[in-house]
């Protein structure tokens, strides 16, 4: 088998987020994003020890996740991959791995907020048990002012 081959077929693995990887988060943030994190948010979540996980696929990060646990709640607040590589499972794989970890921490209820925009994310959570429970008016800068966030939770129960 070839080398190229070797590579495609190789899974992506998951690892925690190291301050090491900001260079490459941030050039998957800026393009995944109109309105992008700032280095200084994600190296916040890091110094604040959130639970922070990259996917690679052995030679680059091609995704990541950042999650907020406070007692028995947690906040998805971030789940990117790359532009290019959508559509191969890797963001559910990054969602289902923050949800293993809320689990372990032992969180009964997990929130997140989307763009009504942001069609395919809001495919994914509704496909991994996530309701709409309510919205944030004006929450996400928009190239016409604001976008509103639609909130949206699951219940976690043990596995």
């Amino acid at each position: 088998m070839n080398a190229a081959l070797e590579r495609i077929a190789m899974p992506a693995g998951l690892r925690p987020m190291r301050e090491s990887d900001l260079d490459a988060v941030m050039a998957i943030e800026q393009v995944a994003y109109p309105y992008p994190w700032t280095r200084g948010i994600f190296r916040d979540c890091l110094r604040a020890d959130y639970p922070a996980w990259v996917l690679d696929d052995s030679e680059r990060i091609i995704g990541y996740g950042v999650l907020s646990v406070a007692a028995d709640e947690a906040h998805v607040l971030n789940v990117c991959v790359r532009p290019d590589l959508h559509g191969q499972g890797h963001g559910r794989r990054l969602l289902r791995s923050l949800m293993q970890i809320a689990r372990a921490r032992k969180v009964q209820r997990l929130f997140l907020e989307v763009r009504p925009s942001n069609l395919s994310a809001i495919a994914l959570y509704d496909s991994e048990g996530f309701n709409e429970i309510g919205r944030r008016p004006r929450y996400y800068p928009a190239k016409q002012g604001r976008e509103d966030a639609i909130v949206m939770a699951m219940e976690l129960f043990a596995e």
